[in-house]
C-alpha cells in the first residue's frame, strides 16, 4: 500500500512531540476540529494505557489517536474497541501477509505470537457524544515486561524483521479502520463481534479475570451482544463486563 493512499474525509494531523495523542484529540474537539480526524506523533511524553498506567513510547514506535464522533451512544463507543482492534489486525495483515501470528484478546489488546504488541485506551467526551482511540504499537522496541504486564510485551521489528515508520504504518491503520467502521455502521456490532471471535486469543480456553475485588478463572466462551466477557466457571456462567484478563 502506498503511504499516498488515504481514507476520504478523514484529516490528519502528525506532530514532532506531544504529551498525550489523547490529550490532543481532547483539545482538538474543543476547538471544533473537522472529524473524523487521525493525530500522530513521534514522540509522546505523557503516554497512558488502561487504569492509568504508563505507557512506553520508545522513538520509533507509534502513537496515535482516532478521535470521532459517537452521537451520545455509550454502547456503540464501547464496541468500538473491537472494531479498533480487528482494523490494526487487518492492517498488519495487509503489511505483513501473516494471517497466522496475529490474534485479539478481549478486551483491547493485539497479540503477536502470543505476546502484546498493541494497546488500545478509549475515552469518550461530551457524554460521548465524541470518542477518542488512542493506538500505541510497539513497531520497532518492546518495553521492558513489568508487573504491569498481564501479557509480555515484544515488537513487530524483532519478532517478524519488518521495520517500518509511524507515518508510513498510519495508511495502512486508517484505510482499515475506515473500512471496519463502515461495516459497523452498516451491519452493526453482530458482524464486527463474529470476525472478533474468529482472531480471538484463548477462546475455548482457561483465562482469569481479574476484577477489584476478586479474580475469576473459569472457560472463555464467547462475548456477548454487547462486547462483554462470558466466563464459566465450575458450571456457573460469569458476565464481565471490564476486567484485566490473565492467561495461564
Amino acid at each position: 500500500m502506498s503511504p499516498d493512499i488515504w481514507p476520504p474525509d478523514t484529516g490528519r494531523l502528525i506532530f514532532d512531540t506531544l504529551d498525550s495523542t489523547n490529550a490532543e484529540a481532547l483539545r482538538q474537539i474543543r476547538a471544533g476540529a473537522e472529524l473524523p480526524l487521525w493525530i500522530l506523533t513521534h514522540r509522546q511524553t505523557q503516554g497512558r494505557g488502561r487504569r492509568g498506567n504508563a505507557w512506553s513510547d520508545p522513538v520509533g514506535n507509534f502513537a496515535a489517536t482516532h478521535v470521532m464522533r459517537t452521537n451520545g451512544d455509550a454502547v456503540a463507543a464501547a464496541q468500538r474497541s473491537f472494531v479498533a482492534a480487528l482494523a490494526l489486525r487487518d492492517a498488519f495483515v495487509a503489511l505483513t501477509g501473516r494471517e497466522d501470528v496475529f490474534s485479539l484478546k478481549w478486551p483491547n489488546d493485539v497479540l503477536l505470537r502470543g505476546r502484546k504488541l498493541v494497546g488500545i485506551l478509549l475515552e469518550s467526551h461530551n457524554d460521548a457524544e465524541f470518542l477518542a482511540i488512542g493506538i500505541g504499537i510497539n513497531l520497532q522496541t518492546a518495553p521492558e515486561p513489568n508487573a504491569t504486564n498481564t501479557t509480555p510485551p515484544c515488537a513487530l521489528k524483532p519478532e517478524l524483521g519488518l521495520s517500518i515508520s509511524p507515518d508510513d504504518f498510519l495508511p495502512y491503520l486508517a484505510t482499515a479502520f475506515a473500512a471496519r467502521e463502515a461495516r459497523f455502521s452498516a451491519d452493526g456490532f453482530a458482524a464486527i463481534r463474529a470476525d472478533w471471535l474468529a482472531h480471538a486469543a484463548r477462546l475455548g480456553e482457561q483465562i482469569t479475570a481479574r476484577l477489584p475485588n476478586r479474580e475469576i478463572t473459569g472457560r472463555f466462551d464467547t462475548i456477548d451482544d454487547f462486547g462483554s466477557l462470558i466466563l464459566t466457571e465450575q458450571g456457573k456462567t460469569h458476565t464481565i463486563p471490564a476486567a484485566e484478563v490473565y492467561f495461564p
